[in-house]
């Protein structure tokens, strides 16, 4: 990693299942391309020599140890469900090296959850025994962070609020169905999308394809890459019928801007 650079990664493409789904023998599932085989949802910003990750996914040791990941610096989470957050406590591995907390931002209501359900890693009080050493920041606002501006940005999935992040040229809007018009405001002049377009069939939760693709069109970034993506949607065959420009996002996948990013926020 150059220290000029700021390389934006797709740790997972996949949905809450991953790809292939458990017992599942349908063509996507039994493909051996490897753009086809997609763990769970979640994503890494790295620059000037730390990383950052975008949700801690049910399959983030397997991720780590995929793409060499030796430290984390922080973590911002989109919302609570169980395949964003269910890793959480792989981060441990970091802090046994680091010997120093790992802060972790997210909405209100997301970090009172984590809290909630990981009270173990929380509670003081719990009986001894190796938990992940983690600091909660509820945020609304934008955040500084080693001299990178990380920007919440409000979405709709189903009946709640997740969060995307936009990071200088950069946004990561997974797990939404509707983008409010004012964070829509927030998001002009990107060099990359990163967007739910989780299949073909609709959903109550997610934008499907063509939903996607539409949303991707107003938003009108210089390249879109389409994640959280189900076994309905083969890379092969449905990468080269999308418009131009846009594109089916894949576990390890890079894009590198010029760090520090212009001021285009």
């Amino acid at each position: 990693m150059q220290k000029d650079t700021l390389t934006f990664t797709i740790l997972g493409s996949g949905t809450s299942t991953g790809i292939p789904v458990i017992g599942c023998r349908c063509p996507v599932c039994q493909s051996r391309d490897p753009h086809n085989q997609r763990t769970r949802c979640s994503a890494l910003i790295s620059y000037n020599g730390r990383n950052i990750l975008f949700d801690t996914s049910t399959d983030l040791r397997q991720q780590a140890l995929r793409e060499g990941l030796d430290h984390v610096d922080a973590v911002f989470y989109t919302h609570a469900h169980a395949d964003h957050l269910h890793g959480i406590d792989d981060l441990r591995g970091f802090n046994m090296k680091s010997k120093i907390p790992i802060p972790l931002y997210g909405s209100h209501q997301t970090l009172d959850k984590v809290k909630t359900s990981f009270a173990y890693i929380f509670d003081h009080n719990a009986p001894e025994g190796y938990t992940p050493n983690l600091c909660l920041f509820p945020i609304s606002e934008t955040v500084e962070l080693f001299g990178l501006d990380i920007r919440p940005i409000p979405l709709r999935h189903g009946s709640m609020e997740s969060y995307g992040y936009r990071c200088g040229p950069v946004a990561y809007l997974t797990d939404c169905n509707a983008i409010p018009q004012e964070s829509l405001d927030l998001l002009a002049n990107l060099e990359l999308l990163v967007l739910d377009g989780l299949r073909f069939t609709p959903h109550k939760t997610h934008f499907n394809i063509l939903q996607a693709v539409e949303m991707a069109q107003k938003i009108g970034a210089k390249q879109t890459l389409l994640t959280h993506l189900s076994h309905e949607v083969d890379h092969r065959i449905h990468d080269q019928q999308l418009p131009g420009g846009i594109h089916l996002a894949h576990d390890g996948q890079r894009v590198s801007f010029p760090f520090p990013p212009r001021s285009n926020t």
